[in-house]
């Protein structure tokens, strides 16, 4: 028996719950938000394709009562608000900054041996967050955010290699933002064979610079942010952990000198089992690509530093 609890039905949260349970990864799982009825009704929605489906998995919607999500094995948290016109970046930080303090603390009085997903934005500096305020050690807190981007760059790369997008190999490392996510062109595969044997290097730089702006491309086309693909990057950590899968994956981790750095959340190869982070991977980077991951680090850190006013 496991169970899972997501926090926050919005698209996001919501697809993170349905996949969950059309893929069955979990016994049960606890959609919870703080508007009246929104994951009630998104539940029940779900629910009404079990018969159709033939889908064992139980989900139920709850509003803001976390005593339902008692001894969660796992919890993704997706709460936040989006950031408004006329919002500051900072401000914007502090306002999601609050919010999930006090979601990692009600989950945490009820699920203390939870392992934590963080899918909130801006993600690598929530995931920071998470560990400053819960005290948890560190493979038990997974920022979700380079699951989703290595998802978009294996993406592209089919695309550009016309292949199926199951064959091609590729991972993404650094900040989860449109300048600071850093996909390993020289590490990308299909089946085996490396993309840069291929693809001209042209092709493969744009493949890159696709990826980067994944999130603000599907923004631009659908009026918000994209939820898909972010829900099924979050469901697919959640199999990893309950399926104890020991998978490569790169997400965001606190770093205690691996990659030259130190008190950062940051995205790096992973591999995730029953324990959370089990390992983080440290790849052979070239100069380009340490200069690369050290500027994003920067950046990160520089974002952390709006997290004053919180901690």
């Amino acid at each position: 028996m496991s169970k899972v609890t997501v926090v926050g039905a919005g698209n996001v949260g919501a697809t993170t719950a349905n996949v969950l349970v059309t893929t069955q990864v979990a016994s049960e799982v606890v959609l919870i938000d703080i508007k009246e009825g929104v994951s009630e009704g998104k539940a029940m929605d779900i629910m009404q394709t079990a018969n159709i489906l033939n889908l064992q998995t139980r989900l139920t919607g709850v509003t803001n009562d976390y005593a339902m999500t008692e001894n969660s094995d796992v919890v993704v948290i997706t709460s936040g608000v989006p950031r408004k016109p006329g919002m500051t970046r900072e401000e914007l930080i502090g306002v999601n900054a609050k919010i999930v303090k006090s979601v990692t603390e009600n989950v945490l009085a009820h699920s203390p041996n939870a392992i934590i997903i963080c899918v909130a934005n801006p993600m690598d500096t929530m995931t920071y967050l998470i560990h400053k305020i819960s005290g948890l050690p560190k493979n038990r807190i997974i920022g979700m955010g380079g699951a989703l981007d290595s998802a978009r760059f294996k993406y592209f790369l089919s695309l550009a290699l016309n292949a199926n997008a199951t064959e091609v190999e590729g991972i993404v490392i650094g900040g989860h933002g449109d300048k600071t996510m850093i996909p390993l062109t020289r590490y990308a595969a299909y089946r085996g064979i490396p993309a840069s044997t291929l693809l001209p290097d042209e092709q493969l730089r744009k493949v890159a610079a696709d990826t980067m702006v994944g999130g603000a491309t599907l923004t631009k086309l659908l009026g918000t942010s994209a939820w898909y693909a972010p829900g099924a990057a979050s469901a697919q950590m959640v199999a990893a952990v309950l399926g104890d899968q020991k998978r490569l994956i790169s997400c965001s981790a606190l770093l205690e000198g691996e990659y030259g750095e130190s008190d950062l959340c940051i995205g790096v190869p992973c591999i995730i089992g029953r324990n959370g982070i089990e390992k983080i991977v440290e790849f052979d980077l070239n100069d380009e690509e340490k200069a690369l991951f050290k500027a994003s680090a920067e950046a990160v850190h520089t974002t952390n530093a709006a997290l004053a006013g919180v901690l």
